[in-house]
């Protein structure tokens, strides 16, 4: 699960990229794309690091930064498809990645807490 998980990240950070490049390069489009860049590449960074967590708070700590930033890049993503900056048919896929990614560190984290 954990490599399979790393790839998941890897392949949303990476299909982020392929959708921030389509973004026009209005102020707008350059401010949301950085944000979003920033966010889900960090959750996947985070992720790895939580895999190499020095304690079990520590990997809970991890855990949960990684679902603040997948909960960042959902938002930016909705205010995406809100403004029509990019068409629904292109945002929603990584839409629903992301929730389920979040659903997927979600339930990690409550399942690390009961141990």
């Amino acid at each position: 699960m954990q490599n399979e998980l790393s790839e998941r990240l890897l392949d949303f950070a990476a299909d982020i990229i392929k959708l921030i490049v389509r973004l026009k390069k209005t102020a707008e489009g350059r401010h949301i794309g950085g944000q979003l860049m920033r966010s889900a590449a960090s959750a996947g960074a985070n992720y790895e690091e939580a895999c190499g967590a020095e304690s079990r708070a520590d990997f809970i700590h991890k855990l949960q930064i990684v679902l603040k930033e997948l909960r960042e890049s959902f938002y930016w993503l909705c205010l995406i498809k809100k403004v029509n900056l990019i068409s629904d048919t292109d945002v929603e896929p990584i839409l629903q990645e992301a929730k389920e990614l979040a659903n997927i560190i979600g339930k990690s984290i409550v399942t690390a807490k009961k141990k």
